[in-house]
């Protein structure tokens, strides 16, 4: 189906590849990273044997449009999108956590609500809340970064404690994350969406803090319709979601929940196109412009040419 679930470059000084679940990083002389939002699909931490046509595209042109939108609130690494499937940026070297930011008890917040947390990464929760109830203030519950296995919630006292962060940095990184958010909330509302919850990271330039990675993706995020919000919630009726969250309810409508000898289910050529076409409905609703598929002739041979040229003029 013409999609790019591996590439294997070699840029003029390419100094390393990282090959993560989704995207594969070059590190151009420490210097610049060139991103490729490849069309790899993950859930429960296991990526799925076909891509999705024009996942990636979706996913690097909505972070492409987040970053030019908040750059008056924080640096960010970007430079150019040479492909519709690549930025290339700022190499910095990022902060070993990752702020998330979350507006409304839900997801894995509500579940350890529901078995009697009442505090999330040192933050206290009210009692007597209901699943995805919008929480007095957005409350910040970071990460840490794994390498391998699973990311740890981790409390801001112990990342700063641990030296992860120095207070001074994490207190800037808390304030970007809120105004971020308050942004990305205000762009949502403007298309009839809630941003729900979402992550940020961060990372370091000649001492100067810069937003990287991609920013609001349906990936990265959740998004729920705006409109009839309330009425679901009154009636305690399950929200309208828009992220990739049916996906993970397919998988396990057919048995998988990536559990140690589960077996993946057949993704036929149907279901495949079904969740391309789910993606560019997110990317249609999340910026409300319409989706301009780029051609997919030779794509993994466009995509090269396209940083090439990118890197030889720049």
């Amino acid at each position: 189906m013409n999609t790019v679930i591996k590439t294997d470059f070699n840029f003029p000084g390419q100094k390393s590849v990282y090959k993560g679940k989704v995207r594969d990083v070059y590190n151009i002389n420490d210097e610049l990273l060139v991103m490729i939002a490849t069309d790899r699909i993950s859930a429960f931490d296991v990526v799925l044997p076909r891509g999705i046509p024009y996942k990636g595209q979706v996913l690097n042109q909505i972070a492409s449009k987040f970053l030019d939108a908040t750059a008056d609130i924080v640096p960010n690494w970007k430079f150019a999108t040479p492909d519709p499937m690549v930025t290339v940026g700022r190499y910095c070297k990022p902060f070993p956590v990752e702020m998330i930011i979350r507006g409304y008890l839900t997801g894995s917040s509500w579940r350890s609500y529901k078995k009697g947390a009442r505090e999330i990464c040192g933050v206290p929760i009210p009692d007597g809340m209901k699943e995805h109830q919008r929480f007095p203030e957005p409350i910040i519950t970071p990460t840490t970064k794994a390498e391998t296995g699973h990311d740890e919630d981790i409390s801001k006292e112990e990342i700063i404690r641990q030296g992860m962060v120095s207070a001074e940095d994490y207190e800037l990184l808390e304030k970007y994350t809120r105004e971020l958010f308050a942004r990305g909330t205000e762009m949502a509302e403007a298309k009839g969406l809630i941003l729900v919850d979402t992550k940020y990271e961060f990372g370091k330039s000649n001492g100067k803090i810069y937003l990287i990675d991609e920013i609001h993706t349906p990936d990265s995020s959740r998004y729920f319709y705006l409109e009839g919000y309330e009425e679901r919630q009154a009636n305690g009726e399950p929200q309208k979601q828009l992220s990739k969250e049916f996906v993970r309810e397919w998988l396990m409508s057919n048995g998988f929940q990536g559990q140690p000898g589960q077996q993946v289910p057949e993704m036929t050529d149907e279901f495949v196109q079904s969740v391309s076409e789910r993606y560019i409905e997110l990317y249609e609703k999340i910026t409300g412009e319409p989706f301009q598929k780029a051609d997919v002739t030779g794509v993994l041979q466009r995509v090269e040419k396209n940083i090439r040229e990118y890197l030889k003029n720049r």
